[in-house]
């Protein structure tokens, strides 16, 4: 399996080294109204997944809320990045990821001066296997080097919002 991906891999790599413009993508994700005002559907590459406000400001609690999907986004890429290490390390090890978040519902439904978002994440790895305490410190290290998402959070890109209002034909007389 090992060499299966780092064969996957390298004419990627070959390219990307190249050819640095191959390597930049657009990744998005829209999000469209429901028929109540606590749902809604996010297409995010070829799937949609239906969101809804947390439990603790409305919603139903049967779905993910937008926290769960940033947590469960940590998550994947965490998981993936440190499998494609292990494999790429030649080791024989086993990973699992849980992450979790810390917020207080208070700043979002605006009844108290505290910050709207996770005031902590914590992500913890598991590996098992038989490695020693310095590939084991390897594996995180790079885990944490590649991982998209949480060097997305660790080290905050600017985020820019444009907002476009349009009337309703209904509107226009």
């Amino acid at each position: 399996m090992t060499e299966d991906l780092r064969e996957r891999q390298a004419p990627l790599k070959e390219t990307y080294e190249s050819d640095p413009d191959a390597a930049r993508v657009t990744l998005t994700a829209t999000g469209d109204e429901a028929a109540d005002a606590t749902a809604c559907s996010v297409e995010v590459g070829e799937a949609v997944y239906e969101a809804q406000l947390h439990e603790g400001a409305g919603g139903s609690g049967t779905a993910a809320c937008s926290g769960d999907l940033l947590l469960g986004a940590l998550a994947a890429c965490a998981q993936l990045t440190a499998q494609a290490v292990i494999e790429n390390f030649g080791v024989d090890a086993d990973v699992s990821v849980r992450v979790e978040g810390d917020l207080d519902l208070r700043g979002t439904m605006g009844v108290a001066d505290v910050p709207v978002g996770f005031q902590d994440v914590r992500l913890d790895a598991t590996l098992s296997g038989d490695l020693d305490p310095e590939t084991a410190a390897s594996i995180q290290d790079a885990t944490e080097r590649y991982c998209v998402v949480y060097r997305t959070l660790v080290d905050a890109p600017d985020v820019t919002t444009e907002w476009t209002f349009e009337r309703s034909a209904e509107d226009e007389i």
